[in-house]
Formats: C-alpha cells, sequence, structure tokens
C-alpha cells in the first residue's frame, strides 16, 4: 500500500514509539528481577553480565546490552537491506538506533516495583510484546531476531516473527541453563513465550482478512487494486429484492490494510456493503507487506 508523506512520517513516530515501549518493558520489570529477554538481546545481556560480573568492568550506572545489541545487529542489518526492503532497513535502523539509546538511559529500578517473578515476567512479556508488534506494523522491526523473522515470513506462509524468536531462545536459553540458576531460565521463558505470542497477536501483517466489497461503481474497484497492490476477484452479481447489478469484489489482504480498505470504500463509495472475516491461512500466490 503507497503511503502519503505524512502516513510515513506517522508511521515513523510510532515504530520508534514502539521502541521505547519495548526498552520500557525491558528494563522496568526484566533487568531489575535479573532476567533475560532470549533472542540477540538476550546474548547482549549474556555479555554484559560476563562483562560486569566476571571481569568487574565499571559499568555499573549503565545498561550496556543495548549497546552490545547493536553490535550484533550490524550483519543483520546488511540482511535487512539486500533481502527484505531498503525501507524497512531505514525503519529498523532507526528503530534498533533509537531501542538502543533507550535501553543503555531508562534508568533501571532497584526497588519501584516491588512485584514477583511471574507477575514482572507476565507483565514485561506483554509490555515489550506489544512494542516489537508496534514497530513491525509499522514496516519496522527491533532488529535481531525480528530480522530473520520477517525474511523468513516472506519465505514461508507457515512462519512468523513469534515462531522464530521462539526457536532461536532454544539455544539461547540452553547457554543459559549452564551460567545461570534454573529459576532464571524459566522466568525468561516464560517473558519469551507471553512477548512472542503478543508480538504476533499484535504484527497485523501476519493476521489475513478476506474481504468482500459489494458496489455498483465500477471505478472503485481499480482503485483499490491501485492504491493497495492487491490482486480481486470480481463477480457480476444482482440485488435479490431490488434486481439491481452489483460488482461483488473479493480479495484476501491483511489486517493493517483491511482499516485502510474500510476507509477508503466509505469515504469513495457510501453505500457500499463491505464485509471483513479472518483467514485462517492462504496457499499460492499471496505477498505479505511490512506495512
Amino acid at each position: 500500500m503507497k503511503m502519503t508523506a505524512k502516513h510515513e512520517i506517522k508511521s515513523t513516530v510510532t515504530a520508534v514509539a514502539g521502541a521505547l515501549i519495548y526498552a520500557l518493558g525491558i528494563n522496568l520489570f526484566i533487568v531489575p528481577l535479573g532476567f533475560y529477554s532470549g533472542g540477540f538481546l538476550g546474548v547482549g545481556q549474556i555479555i554484559r553480565t560476563l562483562l560486569i560480573d566476571y571481569l568487574n568492568l565499571p559499568f555499573k550506572n549503565i545498561d550496556i546490552a543495548g549497546i552490545i545489541y547493536y553490535i550484533i545487529n550490524i550483519p543483520l542489518f546488511i540482511i535487512a537491506y539486500r533481502a527484505i526492503s531498503r525501507k524497512f532497513f531505514m525503519k529498523t535502523l532507526l528503530c534498533v538506533t533509537a531501542q538502543t539509546i533507550f535501553m543503555t538511559f531508562i534508568k533501571v529500578p532497584s526497588d519501584l516495583f516491588a512485584i514477583d517473578s511471574l507477575t514482572g515476567a507476565v507483565i514485561g512479556g506483554i509490555i515489550s510484546g506489544y512494542g516489537v508488534g508496534l514497530m513491525l506494523t509499522e514496516g519496522a522491526s527491533g532488529g535481531g531476531q525480528d530480522i530473520l523473522g520477517v525474511y523468513m515470513s516472506k519465505k514461508s506462509s507457515k512462519m512468523s516473527v513469534g515462531k522464530i524468536a521462539i526457536i532461536i531462545n532454544v539455544g539461547v536459553f540452553a547457554v543459559c541453563s549452564l551460567l545461570f540458576d534454573v529459576t532464571v531460565v524459566i522466568y525468561s521463558l516464560i517473558f519469551v513465550v507471553i512477548s512472542s505470542l503478543i508480538t504476533d497477536r499484535c504484527h497485523e501483517q501476519n493476521i489475513l482478512i478476506e474481504a468482500v466489497i459489494i458496489t455498483d461503481k465500477t471505478d472503485i474497484i481499480e482503485e483499490i487494486t491501485k492504491k493497495f497492490d492487491r490482486t480481486a476477484t470480481i463477480i457480476e452479481g444482482k440485488g435479490a429484492y431490488s434486481g439491481k447489478k452489483y460488482n461483488v469484489v473479493y480479495t484476501v489482504i491483511s489486517k493493517y490494510e483491511a482499516i485502510s480498505l474500510s476507509e477508503f470504500v466509505k469515504k469513495h463509495d457510501k453505500n457500499a456493503f463491505v464485509t471483513f472475516s479472518n483467514v485462517n491461512s492462504v496457499c499460492g500466490n499471496f505477498q505479505k507487506r511490512l506495512g
């Protein structure tokens, strides 16, 4: 779907807000409890712990996990640029940079949230998962396994960002189980699973919608295919009561596109009849979009 400059700016600001939400979930709930986020950020957190606790490097006042995570992302930026899209690369670069700054300078509280481990893992998972889903919906990502997840989801309809995150985390937490207490690993896993589930629920490009539009206007059909760059099937129909001829337009789009499509049809044909329903899966030539 083509975006105006105003919509592009709004989308970019929203993606950066997602990076801030993610950093808040990590720094306010996960880091104070000594948990690990998994994925490539989890690798950065493990390296941070080893540098501070075992090598006694002076990084007590700031969390350097975000900086380490940024360095790890450099080769992944190349994948985003070459294999996904330049737009996705630019937004991801911006979000990862913002996320690194937020995670580095948002102060980790020592006793601000006097909550138990399970509650912290659940709340942190919900907040950070929503932040990642927001970035992905706006055509960006928080880097790391999100880049691989978007890349794999474009290759296979059976893959998603959340699924890729869970697969990568199996290896990360296998290492954690050797280095840290098993309780820390268990609660960290709870956080990661909840975060991944929330991400997939919020990532609207993963949610497919079946759209049926009944209209008597012929020009609206061409506008739909041009604006949203989606193919559609047109069936000639007739009203059962009025006997009036109509065009029945059938297409499959993402939930993200469905919102804009509904607004577009209302603006151009107030008498159009539109229905949306969820689709479990699509086989064949269907292109997943990044926002």
